[in-house]
């Protein structure tokens, strides 16, 4: 169990879990009105999204969950940690908590597998906010050299599960504005075993940067089908340092949905909430409430 005693006042929300096969998937759900549903990526969890639960729970309801082997979430140790489980579950979890009217709001592997999830029903989606991520398999889009590293055999399951070299290293690159010591703990508090860190390695090992690879055809799936997309409602804030998605992200997102209202914080690293929540949350703010009245307007029961 993950003591929350170090990060309770950054994380005050009450926890919710969901059954999907043999494990249990945690989850916030916080206040009430229009659904906002937040995906987070890796090694990251829900706790990424606390300061847009905290302040948009007060007249909305937040929608949270950690992916199976993240956060306050199960974390099996033979589990087939993919792309497409992750997206059944987030599916699941949709149904079972009758979910419409939909704002998705995703970061990192968020992306793929938050609009995995709404690929056969994208009628749910009412709107959609995208931070740094992806859903595509273009040519041009490379590996960080760091990445890379953590990817070869032995070495990579020694740093990431032994060292926690990629949790620890994301707080050092993934953010450009210092952390305080009860938000480091937040993201790191749910990693602290070796047992516990094996949804990280899989998330890394899962990355679909060559055919070899089953999530590969998935990305290509979800990205031909980027289309059925391009007339929601959509804002992507951009942080413009991230070390990852990189502009050339950025300019594939322009491309596939061109009516975006785009936002790019230029001091902003991978973690972008982190840098500039501040000014982040009036920009979605007037967003949401720019929205057609019917989606406004419109609780999830």
């Amino acid at each position: 169990m993950v003591e929350r005693a170090q990060f309770q006042t950054e994380y005050p929300f009450q926890s919710h879990f969901f059954n999907t096969g043999s494990y249990h998937m945690h989850y916030v759900d916080e206040g009430k009105g229009p659904t906002l549903l937040l995906i987070h990526g890796n090694p990251t969890w829900s706790f990424y999204y606390r300061n847009l639960i905290k302040h948009f729970s007060k007249n909305y309801r937040v929608i949270a969950p950690d992916h199976i082997g993240c956060g306050l979430s199960d974390k099996p140790q033979d589990y087939p940690y993919t792309l497409q489980i992750h997206i059944e579950n987030l599916k699941e979890l949709i149904t079972h908590l009758n979910l419409k009217d939909v704002t998705l709001v995703v970061h990192d592997w968020g992306g793929p597998i938050g609009l995995g999830a709404f690929l056969d029903e994208p009628h749910l989606l009412k709107s959609l906010i995208i931070f740094n991520t992806g859903a595509f398999v273009g040519k041009d889009l490379t590996m960080p050299l760091r990445i890379k590293l953590v990817r070869i055999p032995f070495i990579g399951p020694f740093a990431v599960r032994v060292l926690n070299a990629f949790a620890y290293g994301a707080l050092l690159m993934a953010c450009k504005r210092g952390l305080s010591k009860e938000i480091r703990a937040g993201y790191l508090a749910p990693y602290k075993s070796v047992h516990n860190r094996v949804g990280i390695l899989r998330f890394v090992q899962d990355i679909p940067w060559n055919k070899t690879k089953y999530s590969y055809h998935l990305i290509e799936k979800i990205e031909k089908n980027l289309f059925q997309f391009s007339k929601i409602p959509t804002l992507i804030l951009w942080g413009k340092k991230d070390f990852c998605f990189t502009e050339k992200f950025l300019n594939y997102w322009r491309k596939y949905l061109p009516k975006a209202h785009v936002q790019v914080f230029n001091e902003a690293g991978h973690y972008v909430l982190e840098d500039a929540h501040e000014k982040i949350i009036p920009v979605i703010e007037n967003f949401l409430k720019r929205l057609p009245l019917d989606v406004r307007t419109s609780a999830s029961p």
